[in-house]
């Protein structure tokens, strides 16, 4: 029997210094360990103890990060334990076998995306065309697959991520709204879909997730046992189901938790 454990990593098992304290103390935050560096900066970190759990789960189960990012993004990430076999990155746009992609699930995403939804090309013109300057910092796309804003969040016009998230719908697009990055994401273009690839090709007979914002829903649905931080974008909104355990705990003690149960289940 094969247990297969997918995780989102932002806000799920690593956090930026932004989001270490949410609902820690300074003086009862947990020692560090960075685990990611940007143009020589220290960018991510997880506990030590949380290090400790991931590294012993990556032996005796099939840990698959499971993220948003895209494989550069995803590429300056050092997580303890054993490279994984697998990466989930680009929402499910980019499945990594031992760090390559594989070209041919990127050409069947490619497919399905062409035949459902409306071009990257409308909802990224849309996207600038309706954020006003005074709180748009950045816009990108990732892997020519989603489009993504960075805002000054504070400054984000009641009802406008409401509207977006309308006109998305109608195109076959969904909107998330994570700490200052705001996400338009083809519908079908999901993780669960990637993880259930992975499954079959390891021949998983259970799988374990985690994940904090609206792009982990599927991915949590999905799953046979999950969990979610009490911070993030399912929290805000009350979500859970069934077989999905809610945490109370926020911050980056969030992820330790979320590792324990991971170790536990293993």
């Amino acid at each position: 029997m094969t247990l297969l454990v997918a995780s989102d990593l932002d806000r799920t098992l690593i956090y930026s210094a932004a989001a270490l304290a949410l609902g820690t103390p300074d003086a009862e935050a947990p020692r560090l360990l960075c685990v990611e560096v940007y143009e020589s900066r220290p960018l991510s970190y997880m506990t030590e103890t949380a290090a400790g759990l991931l590294a012993g789960l990556a032996r005796t189960a099939a840990f698959v990060p499971t993220t948003t990012r895209t494989r550069a993004q995803y590429g300056r990430i050092r997580l303890p334990g054993p490279v994984p076999e697998f990466a989930i990155c680009a929402n499910g746009g980019e499945l990594l076998v031992r760090g390559e992609s594989d070209a041919g699930w990127r050409r069947g995403v490619e497919r399905t995306l062409a035949a459902e939804c409306a071009p990257l090309d409308e909802v990224r013109a849309h996207l600038v065309r309706t954020a006003d300057p005074a709180w748009l910092l950045k816009e990108r796309t990732a892997e020519d697959l989603f489009a993504y804003l960075v805002v000054d969040r504070p400054l984000l016009p009641g009802g406008w991520v409401e509207e977006l998230t309308e006109w998305a719908r109608a195109r076959r697009w969904s909107v998330s709204l994570q700490g200052r990055k705001l996400y338009a994401v083809p519908e079908p273009l999901t993780k669960s879909a990637a993880v259930a690839e992975v499954a079959r090709r390891t021949g998983a007979s259970e799988v374990l997730a985690a994940g904090d914002s609206l792009l982990d829903a599927d991915l949590l649905l999905a799953a046979d046992r999950g969990w979610r931080p009490g911070h993030g974008e399912l929290a805000d909104a009350g979500w859970t189901a069934p077989h999905v355990t809610a945490l109370e705990t926020r911050g980056v003690l969030a992820g330790e938790e979320i590792l324990r149960a991971f170790a536990g289940a293993a």
